[in-house]
């Protein structure tokens, strides 16, 4: 069926219909440390994957798509907010970008203290690993002298965008440092890819897995950070270059369903939608902002029609991999299973998003 504006405008509509509709089916068990439940899937739950649902909420309710969006986003921050907060780690952190973005357009007085507050204690108090980077410690696991490139989505995109809507350098540099560190040890030179993650205890990039979700954290992050903050020119030019050489790889290495696969080069791996639609609009924006040719930009379009293709009716993404901890091997990568996830809509609702700033769409 033939992409238009109208079609993608009723897809995000659905989308998020589908985000907010999302409740944990008990299908998947994960207590925190403190032996509280975890709840990864429905909406109204302060974790990681909802983190960056409500990041997708705001970036479409900015890109004047649905002004409802921020009646959704208030109400959802003052209900969490007055149930009291989680403890601190890296994937708790996540919702305080969506919270970031509102508070810059808004100036409403009750966010600010909360993320003064979080970005302050983090700084202060997170764990960090030889060379200053943050340890990706989650709600049910301590991960020692670990490193993962979800840790840049989750914390490094809230620190430069909080630190730059607030005047606090500091925290802008601060956010810039772990993008170069993470990027010290988590790219590969052999590819251009990046590793899920790197270990100081042993000193090794684990199974070595060139994850599809993980380089499109990595992907889109890199975008949205030169958009949320102003990074100093030696440092822009830098992740650029490392931006640039990850896309080259990428681009092989698409499906012919204008899919890319869970684990990057590894055919025995399934097509993942959230890492698609994640590098299909880090493509489709670095086309539209001159930082990618034309090139790329097609790619974009073709990942866009793989995400379409995976929208339901109930607006629920298929074909999204559930979390995925550190894998030790591979086949730990092809097993993870698939379930709808905040994160599979953001990310979904990040790319239809920017394809209507595009001419193919505007109609």
């Amino acid at each position: 069926m033939t992409l238009t504006g109208d079609r993608l405008r009723l897809c995000l509509a659905r989308l998020v219909e589908g985000m907010t509709g999302l409740r944990h089916d008990g299908r998947f068990h994960e207590p925190n440390l403190d032996g509280s439940p975890g709840d990864y899937i429905s909406f109204d739950s302060w974790e990681w994957p909802q983190g960056v649902g409500l990041y997708g909420l705001a970036r479409l309710w900015l890109d004047g798509r649905d002004d409802r969006l921020r009646g959704v986003l208030e109400d959802w921050y003052a209900r969490r907010i007055a149930a009291g907060l989680p403890g601190q780690n890296v994937n708790t952190t996540a919702p305080m970008l969506a919270l970031t973005l509102l508070w810059r357009e808004t100036h409403d007085p009750r966010w600010e203290p909360v993320l003064a507050d979080w970005a302050d204690r983090f700084v202060a108090t997170a764990p960090r690993t030889e060379e200053g980077g943050f340890q990706h410690d989650v709600s049910d696991r301590i991960n020692a002298g670990e490193l993962w490139d979800d840790t840049l989505f989750m914390v490094g995109l809230f620190l430069a965008a909080y630190g730059e809507a607030a005047g606090r350098r500091d925290l802008v540099d601060e956010a810039l440092r772990q993008f170069l560190v993470h990027a010290r040890y988590l790219t590969d030179p052999a590819t251009g890819l990046w590793f899920h993650g790197w270990s100081f205890e042993g000193r090794h990039n684990f199974a070595r897995a060139r994850w599809a979700r993980g380089n499109a954290w990595i992907t889109a992050g890199f975008l949205d950070l030169f958009e949320l903050c102003r990074p100093a020119a030696p440092v822009e030019g830098f992740l650029q270059g490392v931006l640039d050489s990850q896309i080259a790889a990428l681009m092989p290495l698409q499906c012919a369903s204008g899919a890319w696969r869970t684990l990057l080069d590894d055919p025995q791996s399934y097509e993942e939608t959230s890492a698609t639609a994640g590098f299909g609009y880090a493509m489709l924006k670095a086309g539209r902002q001159g930082r990618a040719g034309e090139a790329v930009r097609q790619a974009g379009l073709r990942a866009l029609h793989a995400v379409v293709a995976r929208i339901g009716e109930d607006g629920v993404v298929g074909g999204v991999s559930y979390g995925t901890r550190m894998g030790h091997d591979l086949q730990f990568y092809r097993d993870i299973p698939i379930q709808p996830t905040g994160y599979g809509q953001a990310l979904a609702i990040l790319c239809l998003a920017e394809a209507l700033n595009h001419p193919e769409f505007r109609a």
